[in-house]
């Protein structure tokens, strides 16, 4: 008989409902978009109201789709975007204010003023550079320009969770006050190297710790849904972040592996085994990728913003492709870049850089330059994005790359992927399907209930997958990136 694992696939923009099946295939899905709010140029908010809401209906719909019902799901698996920040009052359970979103830049000032006495300090106790995405940053904001929260707060009337919480705290009817390790440690307030809440900087910021869920396994008996709340009760047993799903998901389970995620920005992790590895120098955060049966897992991560986002500005903003799955058709008809880069630094660099006063720039260009060369620059800067943050994981991992499974919607793309093999000079390995965060925790949730006995069992269900191997020489991808180099360097600390 078979049994179905709900996955819960919450995002930036919207949430979907999933439901596996025990051989890991996706049986239906049901997608709806949920508002984002802009009050400020600097400010993104959503309505937690909101999301739960779009969960509800979306898992109802998939349940419809197959003519099922919640008593024949087996277990539910939630993946989130991460560091969202969401308050609510613990007496009603319902949000006391908007949730702040992990894009928001509103506290990027308190960072900056805070950087000098701190910045080094939670960087190694957090294994995260000091920014705005920090959900510490977000809470202290919140607490301190929200009418009466402080005082709520510091009265233990006020929760805070990341979406995680938020959507356990809904479906088990405000019983359960927890957060997945994963992505505790990518909340900016999570103490690495002590494994507990980060309570100096909580208490140098204001920010009552009693206001943090308990930490939970990724992978396990986490809690079970309210029957008034589901119709029934069922076990939740895997919530992990999304990136860490997906590098869960492409198998990554040894020192070493890697995933890449493209999709409007590019996420690249790194597994690096039981210990975290912490470099303040480096621009590369540090994290927990998963905890199960109370051993935990570390992982190294860069991220670039504006990747994705690049190609969707040739189709928005200067109109010459009409479609982002039109940029491999049209950058395969030019042999080669013509000599023009394309650093995609639209909102500035990322990893391993952080310099937000980096702009986006195209040069190289001369009489003979053509849209293809400027649409095949694109695809190959997010690549060269790519290979910054795998020289800077290699050196603190200690741990050479022998491959790199890919994902996101933009891995489809055909000359991306070869790309990429070609300036890392390793096999790119891409799957038949490229949705890995809500497999990643299907599988987290069937493991935790015991669908699947062991990792190798949860793997061992065959996915077709299509490898792109290296055919450029070391020589050449080594004078392509100086190049790449040179070019970066032109585009740092323009709008200062």
């Amino acid at each position: 008989m078979t049994k179905h694992i709900l996955v819960i696939d919450s995002g930036t923009t919207g949430t979907r409902a999933l439901i596996y099946d025990d051989r890991s295939h996706i049986l239906t899905q049901a997608y709806t978009e949920f508002p984002n709010y802009h009050p400020a140029p600097d400010r993104v908010e959503q309505d937690a109201t909101e999301i739960w809401d779009a969960t509800k209906k979306m898992i109802d719909q998939a349940l419809d789709n197959l003519k099922i019902t919640m008593a024949d799901i087996a277990c539910i698996g939630i993946t989130n975007q991460r560091a969202t920040t969401v308050v609510w009052d613990r007496a009603t359970g319902l949000p006391v204010t908007r949730a702040i979103v992990w894009q928001d830049t509103r506290t990027a000032s308190r960072a900056q003023e805070l950087a000098p006495d701190w910045g080094e300090k939670v960087y190694s106790r957090t294994g995260w550079s000091l920014a705005p995405v920090y959900s510490s940053l977000s809470l202290q904001w919140m607490l301190e320009n929200v009418d009466g929260l402080k005082a709520r707060a510091e009265a233990g009337e006020l929760a805070f969770g990341t979406i995680d919480t938020w959507l356990i705290h809904c479906l088990t009817g405000g019983k359960s006050h927890v957060i997945s390790a994963s992505n505790a440690s990518v909340t900016g307030s999570y103490d690495l190297l002590n494994d507990e809440w980060y309570g100096e900087w909580l208490e140098a910021l204001g920010v009552p710790v009693s206001m943090y869920p308990s930490v939970v396994d990724d992978s396990g008996k986490v809690a079970e849904t309210d029957p008034d709340v589901m119709g029934t009760a069922v076990p939740i047993s895997g919530v992990i972040a999304d990136q860490h799903a997906a590098l869960f998901a492409q198998e990554c389970v040894k020192p070493g592996n890697i995933k890449c995620t493209h999709g409007t920005g590019t996420f690249l992790d790194m597994l690096i085994g039981t210990e975290p590895k912490i470099d303040t120098g480096s621009g590369i955060c540090c994290q927990i990728a998963w905890r199960k049966d109370g051993k935990t897992q570390y992982a190294l991560e860069g991220y670039a913003g504006s990747t994705g986002s690049a190609v969707q500005w040739l189709r928005d903003g200067i109109k010459i492709i009409s479609s982002s799955k039109e940029s491999e058709a049209e950058a395969m008809k030019a042999e080669d870049n013509g000599g023009v880069y394309f650093v995609p630094a639209l909102t500035g660099l990322s990893a391993p850089y952080w310099d937000s006063y980096a702009r986006g720039m195209i040069i190289g260009i001369t009489p003979g330059t053509t849209r293809r060369h400027i649409v095949r620059a694109c695809l190959e800067g997010i690549v060269y994005s790519v290979r910054d943050f795998v020289n800077a994981m290699t050196e603190i991992s200690g741990y050479e790359i022998n491959a790199v499974a890919i994902d996101g919607g933009a891995s489809a793309n055909d000359l991306l992927a070869q790309f990429q093999a070609d300036q890392l000079g390793v096999d790119v390995i891409r799957p038949r399907s490229v949705e890995a965060t809500s497999l990643g925790a299907a599988l987290m949730a069937g493991l935790g209930v015991g669908i699947w006995k062991t990792e190798s069992e949860a793997f061992g269900v065959g996915r077709n997958k299509t490898t792109f191997s290296p055919k450029t020489d070391e020589e050449t991808r080594n004078a392509q990136y100086a190049t790449w180099e040179r070019a970066v360097e032109r585009s740092r600390g323009w709008s200062k």
